[in-house]
């Protein structure tokens, strides 16, 4: 069973899919239940592998590899690591929840589950995908439902959001293909196995001048996905105009994809560029970390505000992974699983106050403690969380991070630990604004507080809350092997790097002295003026330039 249990998993939701097709469309009952229970079973199953898994090898494990196209060299390989197990397990966490949470959904129902179950199957293969064109299948496949859940059950702007999503996501994915391709053939030409297996294509090394190239356009891929600083602009317009199930699953796993994307891909293809690239991804991060807080602070929409917190958060995702030591990794993917339950929940805190009020203008409430106060602390909590009180799960992933980027560099650290106090000074006043002010609008004097549905919504998300803060260490068990064989891989296939950096500079300088000395002979027979004339007239010849020029400018000796 080891064997098949990633594809089981993986296409069980196709399984509730084909029963959706037989029940009746005006069955809203039915079919609401029956992907409820198709998704927690997802979930169930998945518990397998986190007690099965080997925490003592990075080697890949629950690997299946079937021959696919084998004329092109393709693969349906997948296996998982501890790297990509919780992220796993977090897509089938938080799908249920988000199927619990679409319960108001009253429009297009049998078709709105349907785009749930497939959206699921799509990322979870991008988790366990070691082929590269099955990884784009599934990456590809996720975008379609995603695009559909905003744009046919979003708000007022759904489709201008929609569209953006996607055209921003396509614009990185063409890139990405097009890098997929040119490994594809740079190693079946240097081999003369033409395959698109990541774990083959890994063990290949790029020169230098490639891998500067191969990874921006991965680059660009994933930092749109992410979304790092200037790449963002799409994320507040589609959260805001996405339903709330939308919100909570692009925020918890949809984002997390592209962070997964440098791990799993940028840094062990390309060590040299990631990390030349060190100090431009670490101001970007740190940028994001303050720009996404500064401007969440001066929202009077409560959805967009936690929009650009995940702008904040994620940079502190890529400064940890960016430090290249285990504190900052392992605190990098900690944070990754924190930012998918605590921002989810807070999206879902959100929509709770949303579907009684029709409105998320942080002025158009006030005092709910009064009427809600059940839901206000459950709210309190999660936003505690969100800000990094310890004893939460927000604490133990951004200290980790700080600390990893103290070792790496203390300036970005100092820099990037001011993001801590303007996160808790717009959360916190958020909750002081929408909770504890005086109760004037008589709306509000109508509120509920949560019902039995609601509960079950925040209790899962509060027990992994206060389970992460204080104790952590079966989930940093579970990935410590796999990270510090990545650093291992990484910092092997760097100072390979570092030494054909030195050999090409020890060649070219023995080609400029055999230039010279082939284009300035002595000329005892002409006079100096003309001997001058012909050194003058040599210098100016140019060596043919390389096809793929370096960067200069980024190169950090």
């Amino acid at each position: 069973m080891n064997t098949y249990i990633l594809s089981i998993i993986t296409f069980l939701p196709l399984l509730g899919v084909i029963r959706l097709l037989f029940i009746n469309s005006e069955n809203h009952d039915k079919i609401k239940k029956s992907a409820l229970f198709n998704s927690i079973l997802t979930f169930l199953v998945s518990i397998h592998l986190f007690f099965h898994f080997d925490t003592s090898t990075a080697a890949m494990q629950f690997e299946q590899i079937i021959p696919w196209i084998p004329s092109f060299g393709i693969t349906y390989h997948v296996g998982i690591d501890g790297i990509s197990l919780l992220l796993f397990i977090l897509t089938t966490f938080l799908t249920p929840i988000c199927i619990l949470t679409s319960w108001t959904i009253k429009d297009k129902i049998k078709e709105y589950m349907i785009a749930m179950l497939f959206l699921e199957v799509g990322m979870l293969g991008v988790f366990i995908s070691l082929d590269f064109f099955l990884f784009y299948v599934f990456w590809e496949i996720m975008l379609i439902p995603m695009y559909l859940l905003i744009g046919v059950w979003g708000g007022s702007r759904r489709v201008y959001a929609a569209l953006k999503f996607f055209i921003y996501t396509m614009a990185g994915s063409v890139l990405m293909l097009l890098a997929i391709i040119g490994l594809y053939f740079i190693h079946g030409r240097e081999t003369g196995n033409y395959t698109f297996d990541l774990t083959t294509i890994s063990n290949m090394y790029l020169p230098i001048k490639i891998q500067y190239w191969f990874f921006l356009a991965f680059f660009f891929a994933f930092a749109i996905k992410v979304p790092m600083f200037p790449f963002h602009t799409w994320l507040p317009d589609a959260h805001v105009e996405a339903p709330t199930a939308g919100s909570v699953i692009l925020a918890g796993v949809l984002l997390k994809m592209g962070t997964y994307g440098f791990l799993r891909f940028c840094l062990p293809l390309f060590p040299y560029a990631s990390h030349q690239f060190v100090p431009i991804i670490s101001w970007l991060a740190i940028i994001g970390i303050i720009y996404g807080a500064l401007v969440a602070m001066v929202q009077d929409d409560l959805k967009k505000l936690v929009a650009y917190s995940s702008v904040s958060h994620l940079g502190f995702v890529m400064l940890g992974m960016f430090a290249f030591n285990s504190e900052g990794m392992e605190g990098s993917i900690i944070q990754m699983v924190n930012h998918g339950i605590s921002t989810g929940a807070l999206f879902i805190a959100v929509g709770i106050i949303y579907d009684r009020r029709h409105t998320r203008l942080i002025s158009e409430f006030g005092g709910l403690t009064k009427k809600m106060p059940i839901y206000s602390a459950f709210f309190l909590i999660v936003a505690l969380s969100s800000i990094g009180l310890p004893g939460l799960n927000g604490f133990v992933g951004e200290f980790l991070i700080l600390v990893g980027a103290f070792k790496a560099n203390y300036i970005y650290a100092g820099i990037a630990a001011t993001g801590v106090i303007l996160a808790a000074a717009y959360m916190l006043w958020m909750f002081q604004r929408v909770m504890f002010n005086k109760l004037t609008n008589p709306e509000n004097q109508k509120l509920k507080d949560l019902n039995l549905r609601e509960y079950a919504l925040f209790v899962p998300l509060l027990i992994l809350i206060f389970w992460l803060g204080i104790y952590p260490k079966p989930f940093i068990d579970t990935m410590k092997v796999s990270v510090n064989n990545l650093l291992e891989n990484v910092d092997a296939k760097y100072k390979v790097a570092l030494a054909e950096k030195a050999d090409n500079k020890n060649d070219e300088d023995e080609k400029v002295a055999e230039t010279k000395s082939e284009h300035f002979p002595e000329f005892p027979m002409l006079s100096t003026s003309t001997n001058d004339e012909l050194k003058n007239k040599n210098s100016k010849i140019k060596a043919k330039p390389s096809y793929l020029p370096e960067f200069p400018i980024l190169i950090a000796e």
